[in-house]
């Protein structure tokens, strides 16, 4: 029972290291930061650059939207209040191109604004290692110049105490 008991408590213990690493908590920022960037990119797929697709497909196709076209391979009618003869979609068996082609028009646009969105961010990536890069060369080299102008003086301090005890000293006269 004992052992049953710290075996819990370790399990508890371990649970709760595991929650406390930097890793989870990132991990959760990133699936919410995602949820969010998921609702960015719906809004321009959808609002923005589907529209125009549908209008360019309904210039092609003669109709408003992708969502009649269908290939029937078994058709069912049935009668609307007017006594008019119509199909049936719930009861018919057919191919829903319209429905194939809008998913996939929504993939190819959200595959495409996702790949310029990560395309810019690793840019300004590679910019910002750049600049790093740039700051910590001009910081060597702006260091191995001030060493330069110490070991200069050093030298010139040397030199001039050198010079003065190669000096011949005045003989003082009386």
């Amino acid at each position: 029972m004992a052992e049953e008991k710290k075996e819990k408590k370790g399990f508890w213990k371990e649970f709760r290291e595991f929650i406390a690493r930097g890793n989870i908590l990132d991990m959760a920022v990133g699936i919410i930061i995602g949820g969010a960037f998921t609702a960015i990119v719906n809004a321009l797929c959808n609002n923005i650059l589907k529209p125009v697709i549908n209008k360019i497909l309904a210039l092609i196709f003669g109709t408003d939207s992708l969502t009649g076209i269908y290939t029937f391979l078994s058709t069912a009618y049935t009668t609307d209040e007017a006594g008019a003869q119509i199909i049936d979609l719930a009861n018919s068996i057919y191919i829903d191109w319209g429905t194939f082609i809008n998913a996939v028009i929504n993939f190819l646009l959200t595959a495409l604004v996702l790949f310029l969105i990560i395309k810019a961010i690793m840019k300004v990536s590679k910019l910002r290692e750049e600049a790093k890069a740039a700051i910590q060369e001009a910081d060597a080299k702006r260091k191995a110049e001030k060493e330069g102008a110490q070991a200069a003086l050093s030298e010139g301090d040397k030199a001039a105490e050198v010079a003065e005890a190669a000096a011949p000293t005045p003989e003082k006269k009386e």
